[in-house]
């Protein structure tokens, strides 16, 4: 094997990998104000390189700790062609994320490789790229063959951002994707996979209605991701992802990423990987956010939020459709969504809003209008969200605080990416006591200041018991419906 990486000199004596020299502190990066965070976002300085995690673990078949081996430069893949290098150079990345430097060298063997990572921490170039060139160096050809990489994700915007790096690191070899997700056409997705492509990148739900109809054939697949695992199987997805597992060749190299690390997905992974090495970037045993992104809470009435989110977006400078800026707010319910996302049109604000009662073609024009900078404020529940990966997004507002503490990780993951800084702004009302142990417990993993209200909602124990058991079971039931609801959509 031609690798070009090395090995033993940046880890502990028990294996665990220390950041590099130099990397940026969460500290440093918190005499940076919100506005500053957001144009910057904005305008896509990264400020060099991530802040690494000091967590690395890489184990071996057996779970026993490996010496890790980390790429420090692109250049240093040799089985990177010059193409995909001088793409790199294009993007302006510093260099390889944690995720991929730990992962690359394994995959790059054929290795099945679990990854266990944080949102936003570059794993989608850590699977394709291993993939991309394993198909050059066997001459894969998608017209005698078919599809040689299979990408599962679960939801059809991860789907479509995958696809677009799929296009982007793929087109300068000569590299075709479709991609494949329900609230589309489906004769545009045949078309484009008849024409033959080399990766297929779907949600479970509609890939498996092309198998049972006999449009879609997996017998060239030799290589198999599984993206945001964790998520599909939340989402209810497992029986079709075992259906499409049923119809790929046994002999395959099989790559697993997640965020969370809980008992179903290990099964999961126990049952599909042939002695995989885990790669794991941080303790992701415990809830733990991007440490590029700067966490605050303020605790409000509930009658004061409207002008509350109004003085955050003045301060982040989201009030002017001239600046580069962008934030994602969150909302408990689809109707919320839709209040909020009025609310702040009529105040001024460049913005939409995203949830189950979109169709496809209004949640494409809500998200490019984000992206284009045509709006500045995207408005979305918690599903509606999942798997969104939209560059330049400096500030995530929790206007509704977030149901669980692993949804709370979630939503703010959708900032600090890529080497960018990120502001994360949760309200908290009186009402939302029972979440703010969690929330607080996030933010000092990360070594974040806790505001004396904070801190004081914890120690009272909240005001949850106090709010109507009533109202908290309605909301309950409309997240649920919800949830449903766009579930359905996906699988169809």
């Amino acid at each position: 094997m031609s690798w070009a990486g090395h090995s033993g000199s940046d880890h502990s004596s028990g294996y665990q990998a220390s950041p590099s020299s130099g990397a940026h502190t969460n500290g440093s990066s918190s005499t940076m104000t919100l506005r500053e965070a957001c144009d910057s976002a904005g305008r896509g300085d990264t400020k060099g390189a991530c802040v690494d995690d000091a967590d690395i673990t890489v184990l071996g078949p057996d779970e026993r700790p490996i010496p890790p081996v980390k790429v420090s430069s692109f250049d240093e893949v040799r089985e990177f062609p010059r193409e995909i290098l001088a793409e790199f150079r294009k993007a302006g990345f510093p260099g390889p994320s944690q995720i991929q430097a730990y992962t690359w060298p394994l995959a790059l063997q054929n290795k099945d490789v679990i990854g266990i990572a944080a949102t936003g921490s570059g794993k989608t170039l850590a699977f394709l790229l291993p993939a991309f060139c394993e198909m050059l160096r066997t001459g894969h050809s998608a017209s005698r063959s078919g599809p040689g990489l299979l990408v599962m994700s679960p939801t059809r915007e991860l789907a479509q951002q995958t696809e677009g790096e799929c296009e982007r690191f793929g087109r300068c070899i000569g590299f075709q994707v479709v991609a494949m997700y329900g609230g589309a056409p489906k004769n545009d997705q045949m078309r484009k996979y008849r024409y033959g492509v080399h990766t297929i990148v779907a949600t479970p739900g509609r890939l498996n209605d092309f198998l049972e109809g006999g449009q879609v054939s997996l017998d060239g697949v030799s290589k198999l991701v599984l993206d945001e695992a964790d998520r599909m199987l939340d989402m209810g997805f497992e029986p079709q992802i075992r259906k499409i597992l049923s119809r790929i060749p046994t002999r395959r190299h099989t790559l697993f990423f997640t965020a969370t690390w809980p008992r179903e997905v290990r099964k999961l992974a126990s049952e599909i990987l042939y002695n995989p090495y885990k790669v794991m970037i941080g303790n992701r045993e415990e809830l733990k956010g991007n440490q590029d992104i700067i966490q605050q809470v303020r605790v409000v009435d509930g009658y004061s939020k409207d002008k509350e989110i109004e003085n955050v977006l003045r301060e982040a400078g989201l009030m002017d459709r001239h600046t580069n800026g962008k934030a994602l707010v969150f909302a408990s319910t689809k109707r919320m969504c839709e209040q909020l996302s009025n609310n702040l049109y009529r105040a001024g604000v460049p913005c939409s809003s995203i949830h189950g009662d979109k169709d496809q073609r209004q949640r494409d024009e809500a998200l490019n209008g984000l992206k284009s900078g045509r709006i500045k404020v995207l408005v979305a529940t918690d599903v509606a969200a999942r798997g969104l990966d939209i560059k330049g997004v400096g500030l995530v507002l929790n206007y509704d605080a977030a149901n669980n503490t692993e949804d709370y990780v979630h939503r703010i993951g959708r900032t600090g990416r890529a080497g960018c800084k990120g502001f994360a702004v949760t309200f908290l009302t009186r009402q939302d006591g029972a979440k703010a142990r969690g929330i607080m417990e996030v933010m000092e993993r990360t070594n974040q200041p806790i505001p004396k209200e904070l801190r004081d909602m914890v120690g009272s124990g909240g005001y949850e018991k106090r709010s109507s058991w009533g109202t908290r079971l309605c909301l309950a039931l409309l997240q649920v419906e919800e949830a449903a609801a766009a579930a359905a959509e996906a699988a169809h």
